[in-house]
């Protein structure tokens, strides 16, 4: 097996089997493996606020816990003649010359089930973790159940109405695919400063004229709806874990979506997926200093 500075690299398969396969309360499946950095604690807690309906129908899935995954032994060494090198390979501790070559997850199909390979050695923070987590959750969901119609008539109306910005660059793609509108100039990412209570500045949604009618890409519109959705799901969750700023969702490549947009979408899914005992949902509105 690959070495560097005495890690030993591990295929997937071979932690799946070595860590211990735990259970939420709620019904996820989780594991952690090796020198995470991240308190048998904050894990559960993390894995905890998962709402009971999301978690049910993930039930074939498995969440791993690993310091940093890599892609395949042939991928990080082309000379590799190992009959395992189309293997994902994990390693248990963190190395710079591993993160270099390391990915945020990769899937692995396991005895009937899907295992999912998280680095957590990657990620700057808490933050940065449990939304990879949240993003893969909800991406997992929305692919076993789809999107609810009261979700899509929210969400399409908003684009209809020119509603500023998405929650993802594939959100932001596909509905530019879909209504055919122009983008908008990407905004500068802020640096991240303390973290609020889901807070949102207390502007208006920003609409500006409603999008003509023209002929509709239905196949990105579907796409679309999927996006937003999962990426509803995984922010909603995210703010029963921590308390973070609005300004803190945004990315260099794409608008985010507009305050009260965005308040909208995860309020519906409140009400969709109430919070397990325990975790609060809370939007806080403030106002910029001037």
């Amino acid at each position: 097996m690959l070495q560097i500075a005495q890690i030993e690299l591990k295929l997937a398969l071979e932690v799946a089997r070595l860590a211990p396969l735990q259970q939420s309360p709620n019904g996820i499946h989780y594991a952690s493996y090796g020198e995470t950095q991240l308190s048998s604690t904050d894990l559960e807690r993390m894995v905890l606020a998962v709402p009971r309906a999301v978690a049910a129908a993930l039930h074939r899935k498995a969440y791993y816990f690993v310091p940093l995954t890599l892609g395949d032994a042939s991928e990080i060494d082309p000379r590799q003649e190992d009959p395992d090198s189309n293997e994902v390979l994990i390693a248990p501790d963190f190395s710079t010359e591993w993160c270099e070559q390391a990915i945020c997850h990769r899937n692995v199909s396991c005895n009937g089930a899907e295992c999912v390979f998280i680095s957590t050695r990657l990620m700057q923070d808490r933050f940065a973790l449990a939304f990879e987590f949240y993003i893969n959750t909800g991406h997992h969901f929305v692919d076993a159940v789809g999107v609810p119609e009261s979700f899509s008539s929210l969400v399409w109306s908003q684009a209809m109405a020119n509603v500023r910005g998405e929650t993802s660059q594939d959100a932001w793609d596909q509905r530019s695919k879909a209504i055919g509108s122009p983008s908008e100039p990407p905004q500068r990412s802020p640096r991240r400063g303390n973290a609020g209570s889901s807070s949102l500045p207390a502007t208006n949604a920003a609409r500006s004229n409603i999008v003509p009618d023209h002929a509709l890409d239905e196949k990105a519109r579907t796409e679309y709806l999927e996006a937003a959705f999962a990426d509803a799901i995984a922010i909603y969750m995210l703010s029963l874990t921590v308390d973070f700023d609005y300004t803190e969702l945004r990315e260099r490549e794409y608008p985010l979506l507009a305050p009260q947009a965005l308040a909208e979408r995860l309020h519906h899914v409140a009400r969709l997926f109430p919070p397990n005992d325990g975790p609060e949902f809370t939007i806080r509105y403030r106002r910029r200093n001037r």
